[in-house]
């Protein structure tokens, strides 16, 4: 579904991407980590077109981004970009109709297919009872359903999430990538999802790939990826690496030193 080949991407002077090489089937769903600065989302921003690398190439499905209008990319690619700006003043629904901008022509009004698309597309995310909602006056939670159904609306082939769990609670955390697993074997999405959170990342991808100093220096499932070498690698940070007690996927706790606990004089006083 997505192939990224020897990707070079620079702003300016500063080289971000240095080599990334990348492949994504449908029905998988692929995690990236790595520090801030790293080049995560400028991977992201390539392979929708928005930045243009400077060297290697992205294929969708065999075609290269470099030759396709936006409204092609937009047809088979769709982004759930990092704390989405909603338009205020539209309802949820009318802001998950947007998503189907890409396949209308100019002026071009919504037909009877399209807004069972959306209808479809919301139920999907859970959303469905929020259709008239204004989006300013949803949660957090909530509104990030409707991004995600918005997203849906557009009919991809690969859907691409910067942060989707950032400024959410861990309840609406789980809840986003259960969606993301269950939409990945259901509608066979090729499902990328830049992540922060290296336990939430090993809980629910099929892969993980690290991204340290622009490259990739990691790629395979949670297990063979997440180690405290590799974190501390890619983070800095010395961690400890454990087993989770059901699945036996990792969990990542940092480092501490040891505190002794006070004296009884100490805590009577």
């Amino acid at each position: 579904m997505l192939t990224v080949d020897s990707l070079h991407a620079a702003y300016g002077s500063r080289s971000v991407l240095r080599g990334v090489d990348l492949s994504v089937g449908r029905g998988e769903l692929v995690a990236i980590v790595g520090p801030n600065g790293c080049g995560k989302t400028t991977l992201l921003r390539v392979v929708t077109g928005v930045h243009r690398a400077s060297g290697g190439c992205v294929l969708i499905d065999g075609d290269d981004v470099r030759t396709m209008s936006p409204a092609a990319i937009a047809r088979r690619v769709a982004v759930v970009a990092q704390s989405a700006q909603l338009p205020e003043r539209f309802t949820a629904f009318e802001v998950v109709m947007m998503g189907r901008t890409p396949h209308l022509r100019l002026l071009q009004s919504e037909s009877a297919r399209d807004v069972a698309i959306v209808r479809a597309a919301m139920e999907r995310a859970d959303c469905w009872d929020l259709r008239n909602r204004p989006v300013e006056e949803l949660s957090g939670g909530e509104r990030q359903r409707v991004i995600i159904a918005r997203g849906l609306a557009q009919e991809p082939q690969l859907l691409l999430l910067d942060e989707p769990t950032s400024h959410l609670d861990i309840q609406h955390q789980v809840e986003t990538f259960r969606l993301l697993l269950a939409l990945r074997e259901e509608q066979r999405l090729a499902v990328i999802a830049v992540v922060h959170d290296l336990t939430l990342a090993a809980a629910f991808a099929d892969r993980i790939a690290a991204i340290h100093d622009g490259r990739i220096v990691a790629d395979g499932p949670p297990a063979d990826v997440i180690s405290p070498e590799l974190v501390e690698r890619v983070y800095g940070l010395p961690v400890q690496v454990m087993p989770h007690p059901a699945s036996g996927r990792p969990v990542i706790v940092p480092a501490v030193p040891t505190v002794s606990p006070p004296l009884a004089s100490e805590v009577a006083s």
